[in-house]
Formats: C-alpha cells, sequence, structure tokens
C-alpha cells in the first residue's frame, strides 16, 4: 500500500494515478508492494531528518528509510517540495516532473539502488528516465 501524507503547503494532485505509476514500478523491478508512505515536508522538517538521522547539517530533496518487511518492500520516503521548487528552477523542467523524478529516485532506493559512485549514479538515472516514461 502506498499513502501519502503532507505536512508541507502542497496539494498533490493525481494520487490514483501516481500509486498505479509507484507500484507498476515495484511489479516491474520483481517486488511485491508492503507499506510504503511517501512524507512530503518543508525544508526546515528536512534538515531536522538530515541532522537526526543521517547527521548532516545539509538540505536535500530525498531521503529514503527502509523498512524489513519480509518479501515485501517497504519504507518511508521524506520528500522536500522546497527543494523540488529549486530543483525545477535550475534544471529548467517542469516542477511535477522533477516530484516525478524524485519520487522514482527514493524507491528505487528502496529496491536496493544507490548513487555513491559514478556507476550506481548513471544507473539510478537511466532507471528513473525509464519509469518518467510510463506515467503520462
Amino acid at each position: 500500500m502506498i499513502s501519502f501524507q503532507i505536512q508541507a503547503k502542497y496539494r498533490l494532485a493525481n494520487r490514483s494515478k501516481i500509486k498505479v505509476w509507484l507500484n507498476n514500478i515495484i511489479k516491474e523491478e520483481g517486488v511485491k508492494t508492503g507499506t510504503i508512505t511517501y512524507l512530503l515536508i518543508n525544508d526546515k522538517e528536512m534538515l531536522v531528518y538530515n541532522q537526526q538521522f543521517l547527521q548532516h547539517d545539509t538540505l536535500t530533496d530525498v531521503i529514503t528509510f527502509k523498512n524489513e518487511d519480509g518479501n515485501k518492500i517497504s519504507g518511508d520516503i521524506v520528500i522536500s517540495i522546497e527543494r523540488i521548487y529549486e530543483n525545477a528552477e535550475k534544471y529548467k523542467v517542469l516542477f511535477t516532473n522533477e516530484l516525478y523524478r524524485v519520487m522514482a529516485h527514493g524507491l528505487l532506493h528502496l529496491l536496493a539502488y544507490n548513487d555513491k559512485s559514478n556507476k550506481e549514479a548513471k544507473e539510478i538515472r537511466k532507471k528513473e528516465n525509464y519509469y518518467l516514461g510510463k506515467i503520462s
């Protein structure tokens, strides 16, 4: 089950479509869906998450927390809406495109994709682009 909790000043449209798309990513990766929560917050709250859980004193667009759930993929994906707005402007893309990219990116982390090395970063970006092509 995929759910959304919104604590930032933002209204998430097309929730049903997004859930179907995210579930299809999981299915295509050969895994079963457990409980996945997307938490949309502001930069101030994201900084607290970074400091408390990662000991980083910086902002980021997404943090992923994987929960063990047998053979199902489960976890929490925390996204800063303010970072998405800034990145969309920086990369000259639509806000929704950047949001979907980050949603897919967080999900791919739950699915054991990493981006620590250049090779891993290229692989996860390729997957993001592939799955972005599947949402209309």
